[in-house]
């Protein structure tokens, strides 16, 4: 009985150890919202196997440099570092345009700088984007995505848009 069981996965597993390997890097600015709109930086890096993929992502939003005595009223700066898994279509399936759905999790920091304030925990993103083609293995990257963060989060949702330059190898 173990043996008819490694007869068939040995072939699927060299099948899946075959495929190639693609990865990529993004250099990426933006704006995030809520409770208003700021600008956002940051970079990611990820791989993957026809549709499924991996990335890893780094991003800081600024805050307010002042701010009224409350924290629900001030903008706080807001660091992400995200692991996520994106479902993508095949390179070459669309010419030039990569399209992709994701979902992740990871760690923040909202910090009210001028109250000396500080939040930490864990929180979670989900939103889509697409890898547009542009000469040879650079690429424009549009990104939305919506995080949900929990614990002691003053502002708890908040929605991302990036747009940025990518490169595959």
């Amino acid at each position: 009985m173990h043996w008819t069981r490694s007869l068939f996965l040995a072939p699927l597993l060299l099948v899946v150890c075959s495929l190639p390997a693609r990865a990529d890097v993004t250099i990426f600015l933006g704006t995030q919202s809520d409770p208003s709109t700021r600008a956002t930086r940051g970079i990611s890096a990820g791989t993957g196997f026809l549709i499924l993929g991996f990335e890893g992502e780094y991003a800081q939003a600024g805050g307010d440099d002042a701010c009224p005595p409350s924290l629900e009223e001030c903008t706080p700066s807001l660091r992400t570092i995200m692991l996520n898994v994106l479902l993508q279509t095949p390179r070459g399936i669309l010419p030039r345009v990569q399209l992709y759905a994701t979902a992740g999790g990871g760690y923040y920091r909202e910090r009210f700088e001028p109250l000396d304030e500080t939040n930490k925990g864990l929180g979670t993103n989900v939103g889509g984007g697409a890898k547009i083609g542009l000469a040879g293995p650079l690429r424009v990257r549009l990104d939305y995505r919506v995080f949900r963060l929990t614990g002691d989060a003053v502002h708890r949702t908040s929605q991302r848009f990036t747009a940025g330059l990518n490169l595959a190898f």
